[in-house]
């Protein structure tokens, strides 16, 4: 079938034809299988997802961050009742233990989120990071970002 393409169209046509290109390449890329075990990614090793909301707030800005623990065992004694370190970015800290009873194989179940909320007094760009740990060991972390931006007491005046 032939199409005729009016005048000053060729250039958008071009542009469609090129991003149509790289979705089949992008798709033909995902069906590949990797070339070497490392490439894939065990389902079973556990991973930490954080999400901050709000993502962008202005000073002083409270944000509620939320972590799951996505993969590895419902019952696996390792990730049983961790210490929780979390790591806000601005220079503090917070630290918790659970009291849990001892874990008995079958029986005992892992915890997969944990939800706080943090205030940032300053602008800035931060990296929150939620580690799970043993003793100095971290088992499994995760992180997001958020920022801040200036807001009524970062626009105070020196007058």
């Amino acid at each position: 079938m032939l199409v005729r393409i009016p005048p000053g169209r060729t250039r958008l046509l071009q542009i469609g034809v090129a991003c149509l290109a790289a979705a089949v390449s992008l798709a033909a890329d995902s069906q590949k299988e990797p070339k070497d075990q490392k490439d894939q990614k065990d389902p079973r090793k556990p991973v930490m997802a954080v999400r901050v909301a709000p993502a962008i707030s202005f000073s002083p800005a409270r944000v509620v961050i939320t972590a799951e623990l996505r993969g590895g065992e419902q019952d696996d004694a390792e990730l049983y009742c961790p210490e929780i370190e979390w790591d806000w970015g601005d220079g503090t800290k917070s630290e918790a233990t659970e009291n849990c009873e001892p874990f008995e194989q079958g029986k005992s179940t892992v915890k997969r989120r944990w939800t706080t909320t943090h205030t940032y007094q300053t602008q800035g760009m931060y990296r929150v990071q939620l580690r799970l740990k043993r003793g100095t060991k971290t088992i499994v972390a995760g992180n997001n970002s958020v920022q801040v931006k200036p807001g009524v007491h970062d626009m105070s005046s020196p007058y």
